[in-house]
């Protein structure tokens, strides 16, 4: 299994190891509740160094993406970033990504670890026009710093206008005397900075931040408090919610889709499924009994199995079992009655509004 730079330092932590998309992650050091807490609450920071990084370079290379990907470039200024898909034909997910307009011959983006290769591939294969597919994974590290606290714990090692980058805006500059770039992004449902550097100095900016953070109670974070953070966000996780048989439309991600821009991968089965209706749609779920949802659960009405659960979990934050699944769109509306068939016993649940948590904006 591949490691990533900062895997002595979360050995020398204490943390438990678990292999993920091909790498030996940590997935938790005191806890997955203390963890998640420690982020809803103030600060955590979290190697993800295992996320993929391709650019997309050359004349062409805004062209080329606005092609590839389904979400409009085209809204971008250079420094700014949006979530995005990559789609196949059929209008199946290849991806769900981040996309840093750079500059207009300079496209950066974020892919899932277990995606990296697949992805870079597709890329190739179908990127048109003067430009060039480049896989940088190999040369980046990435630290996510999120919660409440973040931007006071980042703030105090750069000389960044924090305050003044709006989400999904990202800046090139020095974090902790080491050249990095910070983009105001994050998979957590929290506010919070995702922090790309150069391998060679991850971990001194590992080390600072957590030294930074020292006073605001830092917490190092694993992949299990990843995972029931974006649950608790109806963050879509690839191999769970989204697959290659599985559309944006059936996903809820109806609005990445900019149907008014020029042509783009999926486009036309995407506008043929938009108008026929999807067969299926994602719902999120609260059990109403002693339960928890699984991957792969039946969600149950009157008897008879009408979808499955895709995620599941006991909200640390809500102190109640959640779920996302598919479900036909009969059972879509929120308050509706189902059951979760777990080893053979019906637990109930209803159809709830989705996310699950919202983190409170100051002033909002």
């Amino acid at each position: 299994m591949q490691r990533t730079p900062l895997y002595d330092r979360h050995r020398a932590l204490g943390a438990r190891f678990v292999e993920f998309g091909g790498w030996e992650m940590p997935v938790q050091y005191s806890g997955i509740l203390a963890e998640h807490r420690a982020v809803r609450e103030g600060v955590g920071l979290f190697d993800v160094s295992h996320m993929g990084e391709i650019e997309i370079r050359g004349a062409g290379a805004v062209a080329a993406a606005q092609e590839l990907t389904v979400n409009d470039l085209g809204r971008l200024r250079d420094g700014e970033a949006q979530y995005s898909l990559l789609c196949r034909p059929n209008g199946g997910v290849v991806d769900d990504i981040m996309v840093h307009r750079v500059s207009d011959r300079c496209v950066f983006i974020c892919v899932n670890a277990s995606n990296r290769d697949k992805d870079f591939q597709w890329m190739r294969e179908n990127c048109r026009g003067d430009a060039e597919v480049i896989d940088r994974s190999a040369e980046y590290a990435l630290l996510a710093l999120q919660g409440p606290r973040a931007t006071a714990v980042l703030g105090r090692l750069t000389t960044l206008p924090l305050a003044s980058i709006p989400r999904f805006a990202f800046r090139d500059a020095e974090v902790a005397g080491q050249t990095a770039r910070v983009a105001h992004t994050g998979y957590t449902g929290e506010d919070g900075w995702e922090i790309y550097c150069a391998n060679a100095v991850a971990g001194g900016l590992w080390d600072a931040l957590l030294d930074s953070g020292s006073s605001d109670g830092i917490a190092p974070v694993g992949l299990g408090a990843r995972d029931t953070l974006r649950l608790e966000a109806a963050l879509p996780l690839y191999g769970h919610e989204l697959d290659d048989d599985t559309t944006p439309l059936e996903a809820g991600l109806s609005w990445v889709v900019r149907f008014q821009k020029p042509e783009f991968l999926g486009r036309e089965a995407l506008l043929r499924q938009r108008e026929a209706g999807v067969a299926r749609r994602l719902i999120g779920m609260v059990l109403t009994e002693p339960g928890i949802p699984r991957q792969g659960y039946s969600i149950v009405m009157d008897g008879q199995i009408v979808g499955a659960i895709t995620s599941g979990t006991k909200s640390p934050t809500l102190g109640k079992a959640i779920g996302l699944g598919y479900v036909r769109p009969a059972w879509t509306d929120v308050g509706t009655k189902l059951s979760i068939d777990i080893r053979g016993r019906e637990v109930s649940g209803e159809v709830v509004h989705l996310p699950f948590y919202k983190r409170q904006v100051q002033g909002g």
